[in-house]
């Protein structure tokens, strides 16, 4: 008789997500575009896999011990693996998360047993109030306690590099010629290219930006120019701060898109390929549509979709909020 399947818990279930082929929205495109969707994660997103990563990291380096609180900062997905991750394992976990971010991924966390401080989005990184700074602070005044730091945390990029990549490389059997993901901490499409440039360096690696953000112009000129941060609405893409997890020497180029294409892209995904699909996936397939010259019929362009709808069902799944942004008529 064959040995029963399960896994012994929730943990074991990260990775190994599905690619999906897209064909409404990407129909003017003359390549093959597939989807690494991966809110199959337990968490329902990509973050779940960096999450593990480090703190399995920060267990063997002996930072994190027993009975120990871990503190992040967090647009809410990391803060959710790291909590599923703490619930296992017997860790207390906060996190501290800006005001711009959905009530449902706020209820999330603490659904999960997560304690959350919220903190204003409108301020410098430095600022004493900003998420980063708060982080930081509770992090020296909580004994036994361990800052994760996903944004220069290189277990980040290195649970991409080891899980992600493979993943990308084996299920398009070595034939993806394009990766093109919305970056945040930059730990994905870090990873995830330096994996895919290194079995073959002719992979095209594209990040998807947003306005109010650093990255492009950064990229594109070495100059971090403060006048390009303003507020933006798109939750989890983006920096007003260069993480060292973005490798700009991986990224072959950015593309910046809209807060309200995004929006209205993650509700298409949604009534058009059947994708209840976080906002970052909106701005990735617009990004996509933006790239269009760089593609042809033989492609194989592969697209990280990094969260999950449900998340955002107060906002970008709600027509009143919609009209309010003046997204739709």
């Amino acid at each position: 008789m064959p040995n029963m399947e399960y896994a012994n818990n929730i943990l074991e279930t990260i990775g190994n997500t599905p690619l999906v082929k897209l064909n409404k929205l990407t129909a003017e495109l003359p390549c093959l575009v597939l989807a690494k969707y991966e809110t199959f994660n337990p968490g329902n997103s990509v973050k779940d896999r960096m999450a593990l990563q480090m703190i399995e990291d920060a267990e063997e380096a002996g930072v994190l011990k027993p009975g120990g609180t871990i503190i992040e900062g967090t647009s809410g997905n990391t803060g959710m693996g790291l909590a599923l991750a703490a619930v296992v394992k017997g860790y207390r976990m906060i996190c501290v998360i800006s005001d711009k971010q959905s009530k449902e991924k706020i209820d999330i966390l603490k659904a999960v047993g997560s304690e959350v401080h919220v903190c204003p989005t409108d301020v410098a990184p430095e600022d004493p109030r900003s998420y980063y700074s708060t982080a930081k602070r509770l992090a020296t005044e909580i004994p036994n306690s361990w800052y994760v730091n996903q944004y220069d945390n290189p277990s980040n990029c290195k649970a991409h590099f080891l899980s992600t990549g493979p993943e990308i490389w084996e299920q398009t059997n070595g034939k993806v010629t394009h990766f093109v993901v919305g970056v945040g901490t930059g730990g994905t499409i870090s990873g995830v290219g330096s994996y895919l440039k290194m079995k073959n360096p002719n992979v095209k690696v594209w990040g998807v930006d947003t306005y109010g953000s650093v990255f492009k112009k950064y990229h594109e000129t070495g100059i971090f120019d403060e006048n390009e941060i303003y507020p933006y609405i798109t939750e989890g893409i983006g920096e007003d701060i260069l993480p060292k997890n973005v490798r700009f020497e991986i990224i072959d180029g950015f593309t910046k898109v809209t807060d309200k294409d995004a929006a209205v892209y993650t509700q298409r995904l949604a009534k058009e390929e059947g994708m209840f699909l976080g906002n970052s996936a909106g701005a990735a397939v617009k990004g996509l549509l933006q790239l269009k010259e760089h593609f042809s019929e033989d492609d194989v362009v592969v697209v990280l979709f990094h969260d999950h709808g449900s998340r955002y069902v107060g906002k970008i799944f709600n027509d009143d909020w919609m009209r309010e942004q003046g997204f739709i008529e």
